[in-house]
C-alpha cells in the first residue's frame, strides 16, 4: 500500500476511535509533521469525511457527523461484531429485518476473505426475547467463533462446562468435561445458548455458552441428527417453557384460559406469550401457558383483578389448591395466648 494511503487509514482509524484530537497528538502518534496532518485532513475532507477543526490550546481535529455516510473503516473484531450484530437484528421484530439482512450482505461483500470466512462460519438463530431482566451474562467472542465453527465443520465439540453455582463458575477443576455434537448457536432472553446432542447422555441438550470452555482438538466429523420438530425455534421454545417437546410441538405442557377485570393493554404488557382478548374497556381475555397448573394460577394470580376460569378444569383445581395454600399461610398455627406463630 502506498505510504499516503496508509497514512490516511490510520489517520481516520485514529480520528474515529476518540471524539477530539489535538493536532500535536496527532503527529507524534502518526509520526509526522503538523503540516503533513492537515495535508492529510483536507484529503479526507475530499473524500467526503467531515473532518472539522476546533481551536484553542491544544487546537486539533474531531471527525464530526455529516449529512452523507461516508466509507467507514473497521478493524477485525468490530467487523465480526457487526456482522453479529446484524444477524441478530434481522429477527428482532421492530421492522428492520429486511434493511439488516441487505447491510449484512453489504458488509460481508466488502470484507476481506479471512473475515468473511469467520462470518460464513458464525449462523446464529434467534429464538424468541424474553420479558423478564436477567443478570448479564458475558461470552467471549473467541468461544463464541469456536462454538459456530464447530457447528458449521459438524465436528463433536469437547469443552468444559461450569457449574451453575458459584464455585462451579469460578473453578475450572469443577467443571466436567462433555462431549456432544452441536447443532446450532442461538440466542433467547439476551443470553447465548448452544444446542447440541450431548453424546455422554444421549439426548439433546442446550448448554449455556458463557459457561463453556472448549477443548482441544474437537472430535471427529458427524452426520447430523434430525432436531426434534426439525425447528430450532421451536425445539427451544419448548425446553425452555418445561416441556421435553417430544412431539415438536413447542408448546406449554399447561396452558389454560381466563377472563379478567383489568384493560387488555394493561394485562398484555405483562403477559410474555400469553394471547390477549379485548372484551370491553376494563375487561379482557386471557390465554396464558405454563409449566405446572399450580404455576399457571399463581401467574394469572399476580394480576390485582377478579378472575374468571375458563378452563379447564385442572387451573380451577389449582386455584383451589393455591386459595387453601394462602389461606394457611394467612392464619397459621396459634400459640396458646391466641398469638400466630
Amino acid at each position: 500500500m502506498p505510504k499516503t494511503s496508509a497514512r490516511l487509514l490510520s489517520l481516520l482509524s485514529l480520528l474515529q476511535a476518540r471524539r477530539d484530537w489535538p493536532g500535536a497528538l496527532l503527529a507524534e502518534r502518526l509520526d509526522i509533521s503538523p503540516r503533513t496532518v492537515r495535508r492529510d485532513v483536507d484529503r479526507l475532507r475530499e473524500l467526503g469525511y467531515p473532518i472539522v477543526a476546533f481551536k484553542g490550546p491544544e487546537g486539533g481535529y474531531r471527525l464530526d457527523a455529516g449529512t452523507d455516510l461516508p466509507p467507514l473503516l473497521f478493524d477485525d473484531e468490530q467487523a465480526v461484531a457487526l456482522a453479529v450484530a446484524l444477524q441478530i437484528a434481522t429477527a428482532t421484530g421492530a421492522g428492520i429485518e429486511e434493511a439488516a439482512a441487505r447491510a449484512l450482505t453489504t458488509v460481508r461483500q466488502v470484507m476481506p476473505g479471512r473475515l468473511r470466512c469467520r462470518i460464513d462460519m458464525l449462523q446464529v438463530t434467534v429464538v424468541g426475547r424474553s420479558a423478564t431482566t436477567r443478570p448479564e451474562a458475558r461470552v467471549d467472542s473467541g468461544v463464541l467463533m469456536a462454538l459456530s465453527a464447530a457447528v458449521h465443520a459438524r465436528e463433536v465439540l469437547r469443552f468444559d462446562y461450569a457449574s451453575p453455582s458459584g464455585a462451579g463458575d469460578d473453578d475450572p477443576a469443577m467443571a466436567a468435561p462433555r462431549r456432544a455434537e452441536p447443532h446450532h448457536l442461538v440466542t433467547w432472553g439476551g443470553r447465548w445458548y448452544l444446542v447440541a446432542w450431548d453424546l455422554d447422555r444421549g439426548d439433546w441438550r442446550t448448554f449455556r455458552a458463557d459457561r463453556i470452555t472448549p477443548r482441544v482438538p474437537s472430535g471427529p466429523r458427524f452426520t447430523p441428527r434430525e432436531l426434534p420438530g426439525g425447528d430450532v425455534a421451536t425445539f427451544v421454545a419448548g425446553r425452555f417453557r418445561g416441556s421435553d417437546d417430544s412431539d415438536g410441538s413447542g408448546d406449554w405442557p399447561c396452558r389454560g384460559e381466563v377472563i379478567l377485570d383489568l384493560p387488555a393493554a394493561e394485562v398484555s404488557r405483562y403477559s410474555r406469550d400469553g394471547l390477549v382478548e379485548e372484551l370491553g374497556p376494563d375487561r379482557c381475555r386471557l390465554v396464558l401457558g405454563s409449566w405446572s397448573w399450580p404455576g399457571l394460577a399463581a401467574d394469572i394470580g399476580r394480576f390485582d383483578a377478579d378472575i374468571e376460569v375458563v378452563g379447564p378444569a385442572e387451573l380451577r383445581d389449582a386455584f383451589a389448591q393455591l386459595a387453601r395454600r394462602y389461606a394457611n399461610a394467612a392464619t397459621g398455627p396459634l400459640g396458646e395466648k391466641g398469638q400466630y406463630v
